[in-house]
């Protein structure tokens, strides 16, 4: 994936593969075992999905920390 502009709040991001803006919509995560349904960017065509650094560092490590500590 790649992003077309260099300020986040003002750019696009494309999947590199399908050549089409990403879309934010419901996607199926997976992680030790436990399945739920997030809103992300990805791809309508491919379904690649994008996390960006704040997500990854963000919500998705806090729900890490919590199903770990079950």
């Amino acid at each position: 994936m790649n992003k077309d502009k260099t300020h986040a709040e003002e750019s696009k991001w494309r999947c590199r593969r399908c050549h089409l803006d990403l879309v934010v919509g419901p996607v199926s995560v997976a992680y030790m075992g436990s399945r739920f349904t997030t809103d992300l960017p990805h791809c309508p065509s491919c379904g690649m999905v994008f996390v960006s650094e704040e997500v990854a560092l963000g919500k998705m490590a806090d729900v890490e920390r919590i199903l770990e500590d079950k």
